[in-house]
């Protein structure tokens, strides 16, 4: 007798922690990056460009995370409406429950006496969750949380963040600015592969998206501080 193997690797169980890491390091990277290259173009000291970089993290940082929360406790709110709504429903008409169950699964290609049959089983198993998932596509895989988001998208904002602050600690002040860009693009193609070959998405199309938005951030930067910089 041979075993059954599943070598399918499916992802949608990273979509929630994965969207706000990614959307955190990019936010990070770019966004800390650019707030240096842009002090540093108006002639701001070195002590200054850094003190500006860690200011920008430690804001940045909560920012991310209380505005993850406040999104997706939203969604987990909406969610558990839905599944109140849907118990509710169950109790009061379980007959016209059942037969909503029926014609999902007779519009996915079931005849009707298999798909009637289909439907008694999973509702025995459990109604709700069978409801929940066939009728609202919802499931514990895809399902919202808050604070996992928050986390997530905070310690990777923070990460991001750390790269051009210690690109322009570690050069001297003349060379801080190419330093922080170069490291910034190099750091914004990697998290550009590593995010897309997650996903199962294309590497090359990730890397020069990230990558071409993140030269349009710091050269605007730049342009901002050189005129400010020249005003003052």
């Amino acid at each position: 007798m041979h075993r059954i193997r599943h070598h399918e690797h499916h992802r949608l169980d990273r979509i929630g922690w994965l969207r706000a890491a990614v959307l955190g390091a990019n936010d990070g990277i770019l966004s800390t990056a650019s707030l240096l290259v842009g002090v540093a173009s108006a002639e701001a000291g070195g002590s200054q460009v850094l003190l500006a970089g860690v200011a920008g993290l430690v804001a940045g940082a909560m920012s991310m995370a209380a505005g993850e929360y406040v999104s997706v406790r939203s969604q987990a709110d909406s969610e558990h409406a839905e599944r109140q709504l849907e118990s509710i429903e169950l109790a009061e008409d379980p007959v016209g429950e059942h037969r909503e169950l029926t014609e999902i699964y007779v519009h996915r290609g079931l005849d009707r006496k298999l798909a009637s049959e289909v439907a008694d089983q999973l509702m025995a198993h459990d109604a709700l969750g069978a409801h929940l998932r066939d009728e609202l596509g919802m499931s514990d895989a895809t399902a919202a949380r808050p604070l996992q988001a928050a986390a997530a998208s905070a310690a990777s904002f923070a990460v991001g963040a750390i790269l051009p602050i210690a690109a322009a600690a570690l050069v001297p002040r003349v060379a801080m600015t190419p330093a922080i860009i170069v490291v910034s693009l190099i750091a914004l193609a990697a998290l550009g592969a590593i995010s897309a070959r997650l996903a199962g998405a294309g590497m090359l199309r990730g890397m020069v998206r990230i990558v071409f938005w993140g030269t349009a951030a710091m050269v605007l930067s730049s342009t901002v501080g050189r005129i400010f910089g020249v005003a003052t």
